[in-house]
């Protein structure tokens, strides 16, 4: 029986199913490492951003040059 099983099923169906798992996993580990791309870049674009805010505070002459390096020194660290 377990013979007929195997023949009605075609020898591409055992290939199929492994396709389909490796084209599960490749789209799990593409979403994986998606979202940490996008946590970890906020990240970066939040202290690019906040940089030059502060640039353009001291261009305007908002702030002195003490207080540029002072916030400057902050966002670093």
């Amino acid at each position: 029986m377990d013979m007929d099983m195997h023949m009605t099923m075609g020898p591409m169906m055992g290939w199929a199913w492994l396709l389909v798992w490796l084209l599960f996993l490749a789209v799990l580990v593409v979403g994986i490492v998606f979202l940490v791309r996008s946590l970890t870049d906020r990240d970066d674009r939040s202290a690019s951003r906040a940089m030059g805010i502060l640039e353009e505070r001291f261009a305007r002459g908002e702030i002195d040059r003490d207080e540029f390096d002072e916030r400057k020194r902050a966002l670093e660290s």
